[in-house]
Formats: C-alpha cells, sequence, structure tokens
C-alpha cells in the first residue's frame, strides 16, 4: 500500500487480540471507515508506546507498568493500554504534563485530517503534530503517509527523547523535534496538514504562516477542535468551524505569539465558569461551558448567558474561528454575522 510502512508484525505479537478488540470498539463508535487508518491502528502496538501510565487513588497517583513483578498490576497495565480511554503517561511535581489520548478520539482527529485529498495530486500529504507525547499518534501517521512525510514537535527532550526511540522500537522514524510548539518547525515546512493534540489558548501564527495554501489545521480549542482552512499563508488568513465533538486536552505549554510579539490573554482550554453566578440550567449545560470557554475575556458574562438561551444552546459546529493576520476572532453561524468577538479576550 502506498505512503504505509510496516511496523511489528502483528501475527508474532500476543497483543494483536487486544488491538483488533480495541478497533473493533472503535468501529463501533462510527470510525475507522478508511482501511488505512484501521491497518495502523490494528498494527501500531500502542503498549510499545505507553510501556507505563498512572491512575488517580485515594492516595495520589498508582504508577502502572508492564515491567511490573506484580502480575496483577501488569494485566491491569495492559488492560488500561488497550482500553478506549485517555492514559496520564508523565506526572511532574504532581501534575499532569502529557498524557496518551483516548484511541476513539486520535482515530477521528485523524479522518478529519482528510489526508486522502492529496492523494489525486500524486504527493502524500506532509503532517506537523505539535504535542508528541508518547509517540503513539506519530507512529499511526508514520504508517499511514510514510516516515518521510511526518514531523513531531514537543517541548522537552524528557518527552521526544523516549518518544524517539519508541518509534524506531517500532519501526517508524519520523522527525522528532525538540522546541517550542507555538513556534511549528519552519526547517520541515510547507506542511500540508498540522494536527495539535494539546489545548491551545489562540492559533499560533506561525502555524499558518508554515502552511501550503489550502492546507488543514486541526487543533483543541475551548473544549472542542477547530478545523482550519489556511487560504493565505503568507498574509496569514484562515478560517473554519469547530466540530461536534468535545475534546478535553493537556494545555499547550508554552505562550503563543502574535506577529507583533504580544501574547494573547487565554481563550480557554478548560476555564471554568463561576458556578455562584450561573443559574441551575447553565451549570448543567455543557454547551454552555464551551461558549464560555470561547468567549470569557472578550463578552460579560450576562451577554455570554444571552446568547446561549437566545439562540437555544448552540452547538458547537454553529460556532467558527477567523485568523486574519494578527487578528482573531470567533463567530457564531458565520463569520459576517452579528454575534463575533475577539479569540482570547486579548
Amino acid at each position: 500500500m502506498s505512503g504505509t510502512e510496516p511496523g511489528p508484525r502483528s501475527d508474532r505479537e500476543p497483543t494483536a487480540a487486544a488491538r483488533a478488540e480495541l478497533v473493533r470498539q472503535i468501529r463501533a463508535g462510527g470510525h475507522l471507515g478508511d482501511p488505512r487508518w484501521r491497518a495502523a491502528f490494528e498494527e501500531v502496538p500502542r503498549h510499545l508506546f505507553v510501556p507505563y501510565f498512572f491512575v488517580a487513588t485515594a492516595r495520589g497517583y498508582q504508577r502502572l507498568s508492564g515491567s511490573d513483578h506484580d502480575p496483577d498490576r501488569r494485566a491491569r497495565w495492559l488492560e488500561g493500554v488497550y482500553t478506549d480511554t485517555a492514559l496520564a503517561t508523565y506526572m511532574r511535581d504532581g501534575e499532569l504534563v502529557s498524557s496518551s489520548s483516548q484511541p476513539s478520539l486520535m482515530a477521528m482527529m485523524l479522518e478529519d485530517l482528510r489526508v486522502g485529498e492529496r492523494e489525486g495530486t500524486g504527493s502524500g500529504c506532509r503532517v506537523l503534530e505539535v504535542g508528541t507525547g508518547t509517540g503513539y499518534n506519530a507512529a499511526l501517521m508514520a504508517h499511514r503517509l510514510g516516515t518521510d512525510r511526518v514531523t513531531t514537535v514537543d517541548l522537552d527532550e524528557e518527552i521526544t527523547g523516549p518518544a524517539r526511540d519508541r518509534l524506531a522500537a517500532a519501526g517508524y522514524r519520523p522527525a522528532v523535534v525538540t522546541g517550542d510548539g507555538a513556534l511549528g518547525c519552519p526547517e520541515r515546512a510547507p506542511y500540508d496538514r498540522i494536527i495539535a493534540t494539546c489545548a491551545l489558548p489562540s492559533v499560533p501564527t506561525a502555524w499558518i504562516e508554515q502552511c501550503t495554501a489550502g492546507a488543514l489545521v486541526l487543533a483543541p480549542l475551548a473544549t472542542g477542535l477547530i478545523a482550519l482552512r489556511v487560504t493565505e499563508p503568507e498574509a496569514v488568513r484562515a478560517e473554519g468551524r469547530f466540530l461536534a465533538t468535545p475534546a478535553y486536552f493537556v494545555p499547550l505549554r508554552t505562550p503563543v505569539r502574535t506577529p507583533t510579539g504580544t501574547e494573547p490573554a487565554p481563550a480557554g482550554g478548560r476555564r471554568r465558569a463561576p458556578r455562584d453566578a450561573l443559574p441551575r440550567e447553565a451549570l448543567r449545560d455543557e454547551r454552555f461551558h464551551f461558549l464560555w470557554s470561547l468567549a470569557a475575556g472578550s463578552l460579560p458574562l450576562d451577554e455570554i448567558l444571552g446568547l446561549w438561551r437566545r439562540e437555544d444552546r448552540p452547538r458547537r459546529e454553529r460556532f467558527g474561528v477567523t485568523v486574519d493576520g494578527s487578528e482573531q476572532y470567533a463567530w457564531l453561524d458565520s463569520p459576517g454575522g452579528p454575534h463575533r468577538w475577539q479569540l482570547g479576550g486579548g
């Protein structure tokens, strides 16, 4: 299959059945209809990229590992690796720094990258991933596209070093770069797709500048996933809508820079609404919390509540984002409509 590089032989691994069951669950949820992405999830061994993870307990966190001497804990580790859930993989001073995303969400995001759109041109997509994490997502993309078309960047060598080793052990050698993800990776540009696996306060303009015209940027923003189509990379112009699914990721651990050198105020991520100021109906409504996360800092609380009520609790996919040079703004229904505000409240 063109663009696909083989990983370890699945028929020689005792975990092949566990991977097959995970794929079955993901397909039952409506994803992995593309046989090439399905093959990637069937053949890339998640357990190789998650040799241990942390689970919350009453006393803090417990580390479960595939090398644990206790067979019960080893069994819990393997079961967790091939369960459709996010896993905490790197803790620092009691704080979660990196995780392995929920596989079904990863599958949905990879499908929504639409990498097949370029196949008719005779060349595959060049993809930049921001947030290497364990390296598992980079391995899936390398399997689908070929390792020479995948670049992945993360802030700490403590993360990229082990990810690079695990990728090599699995048979994949994409470019693994240690650096500020908000700056992209200009030496490997241009990119046809950019995918982020960390929550953003706003869209880094460097990403747009490093894209080709028509490129797609898919990134977590305000507890959702924004899909931006790049129209003019040189002028830093892109626009798109949110996908329907909720998405919660570890935040990008670096300031996002604009062309003027300023740092916009946070635009959400997991910003919490003031519970004592909200009516019960809003407290219980996930759509309200998305809108609050997207608009807080730009709109006062009473305006956010009013918009949410007047528009009948609008779904995520009714919202979008426009990037126009140094300006970024969010909108409801249409970028030229009456409901728009500066992204980030800066």
